[in-house]
């Protein structure tokens, strides 16, 4: 593989992980629930879920797993991509 795909593979895999992080923080937000709260709820530290929502490509699995099952939701799997020039027309005015 060439330089060029793999630094666009890397920013696909950061443009995932901070959108489902993003999607974590909101439904925790939706419930009330502090970081704290919901740490407890999926035996996490508070630390791991502030991770969590950051979208830190370092944290396994396995918490996302638990953060999403301590919110009762699961995660569905969609195709990625990144924003079209037609997405992101309103920013420019």
């Amino acid at each position: 593989m060439n330089a060029q795909l793999l630094r666009k593979q890397d920013m696909d895999y950061e443009l995932i992980a901070t959108r489902l992080g993003d999607q974590i923080r909101s439904k925790r937000l939706n419930r009330g629930l502090t970081q704290a709260r919901l740490a407890e709820l999926a035996r996490l530290t508070r630390q791991k879920v502030i991770a969590v929502e950051k979208g830190d490509l370092s944290v396994g699995m396995s918490a996302y797993a638990r953060t999403l099952a301590a919110l009762e939701c699961e995660c569905t799997v969609t195709p990625a991509r990144l924003p079209t020039l037609d997405d992101i027309a309103g920013i420019f005015h």
